[in-house]
C-alpha cells in the first residue's frame, strides 16, 4: 500500500482526539473499520504509530515522526491548492480576453484601456455589424465580452441568457459634408434634411424604423438610405452624396461636420454584454469600468459632442 493524504489525516485524527473511538466519530467511520486502517497504514510505515491502552492511544516515536512531518505536508498541500486555483483562475481572467464589437471608436478604445490595466492579457477582437452574431458569440463561449447597442430602450439580444450594462446613452448626430448650410449652426432640424439622401451602417436591430418614425413624426419620409460599411459613409458624405446618420462619439474627420439633431429624436444605449456563468464578478466590473472611461474619452474628442453636452 502506498501513502496517501488520507492516510496523514487519518495518523492526525486519531493523535488529536486521543482515541481510536473518538477518532471514528471525528471521521465518520465505524471503530473497527479504523483500526484495520491504521493496520494497514503501520505495515506501510514499517512500524507501530500509536499504543493502545485502556485510556486511549500514546504517540510511539515513529509516531511522533510521522506527526511531525505531518504537521508540515498537510499545510503545504492545502497552501498547493490554494494557489494553484488562484493561478488557474488568473490565467483565465488576465491572459486571454475575446472582445467582440460593432462599428464606431469604442472598441479600440477599450482595447487601449485594457492594453495599460491588464498589460500581460492577450486581448483579440472581432468586429460585427450584427448585435445578434455578437450576443450569439457569447452565448457559445466564443467571445467573453461584446460592445453592442440598442436604439432607445430597446431590449438587447439575448437578455434572458446574458447580462448587458450600459455603458452610457448618445444622441444620434448627423453627418454634414463641410460646406453645408446646416454646418453654422449649432444644431440641425429633422425637416430641414428632407431632401436629402442618407447613409448608416446596417445593424439588426429597430434603429432603421425608428429613424423611418422620427422623419414621419416631422412631416416627411426618408429619401433613399444608403446601408453600407463606415468607411463608404464616410466617402458619401464627403463627395456631398448624402448626410449620415452616427453616434455622438463619432470621431473629428476632415470633410465632415457632425451636427446633433434638433430634439434628439434618436438616442443610442452604449452596451457591454457577457455570459454570467462564463466571468468572474471582478473581471467584468474592470471591464465594464474601462469601457465607460473609454466611452467619455471618446465623448471629449468630438467637439460638436462636448458643445452639446454643455448647452444640456
Amino acid at each position: 500500500m502506498e501513502l496517501e493524504l488520507r492516510h496523514l489525516k487519518t495518523i492526525r485524527a486519531i493523535a488529536e482526539a486521543g482515541s481510536l473511538t473518538r477518532a471514528a466519530t471525528v471521521l465518520g467511520l465505524a471503530q473497527p473499520a479504523l483500526s484495520a486502517q491504521l493496520r494497514r497504514i503501520e505495515r506501510a510505515l514499517g512500524g507501530t504509530l500509536f499504543e493502545r491502552g485502556r485510556h486511549g492511544v500514546r504517540v510511539t516515536a515513529l509516531g511522533e515522526l510521522v506527526l511531525e512531518r505531518t504537521r508540515i505536508v498537510l499545510p503545504a498541500v492545502t497552501e498547493l491548492q490554494r494557489e494553484a486555483t488562484r493561478f488557474a483562475r488568473t490565467r483565465h481572467e488576465t491572459e486571454r480576453l475575446r472582445l467582440g464589437g460593432t462599428h464606431g471608436p469604442l472598441l479600440g478604445a477599450l482595447v487601449d484601456r485594457l492594453a495599460d490595466a491588464a498589460p500581460g492579457a492577450t486581448v483579440t477582437t472581432r468586429a460585427s455589424w450584427s448585435e445578434r452574431e455578437l450576443a450569439g458569440l457569447l452565448a457559445e463561449g466564443r467571445l467573453d465580452f461584446a460592445l453592442a447597442g440598442t436604439c432607445g430602450s430597446a431590449e438587447p439580444p439575448g437578455a434572458e441568457h446574458l447580462v448587458w450594462r450600459e455603458i452610457a446613452v448618445d444622441p444620434v448626430f448627423v453627418m454634414l459634408p463641410d460646406g453645408h448650410p446646416l454646418t453654422g449652426g449649432r444644431e440641425a432640424d429633422l425637416i430641414e434634411l428632407a431632401d436629402e439622401e442618407w447613409a448608416c451602417v446596417p445593424g439588426d436591430g429597430c434603429f432603421a424604423d425608428c429613424f423611418t418614425a422620427a422623419c414621419a413624426r416631422a412631416g416627411f419620409a426618408p429619401r433613399r438610405m444608403y446601408e453600407t460599411d463606415i468607411a463608404s459613409c464616410v466617402h458619401l458624405v464627403q463627395v456631398g452624396r448624402a448626410v449620415g446618420l452616427c453616434r455622438a462619439t463619432f470621431p473629428p474627420t476632415p470633410g465632415i461636420t457632425t451636427r446633433p439633431l434638433t430634439g434628439s429624436p434618436l438616442v443610442w444605449r452604449h452596451l457591454l454584454g457577457w455570459h454570467p456563468a462564463t466571468q468572474e464578478a471582478g473581471t467584468a466590473a474592470t471591464v465594464l469600468a474601462e469601457a465607460r472611461t473609454a466611452h467619455a474619452g471618446a465623448a471629449a474628442r468630438s467637439d460638436s459632442y462636448a458643445d452639446w453636452l454643455a448647452a444640456q
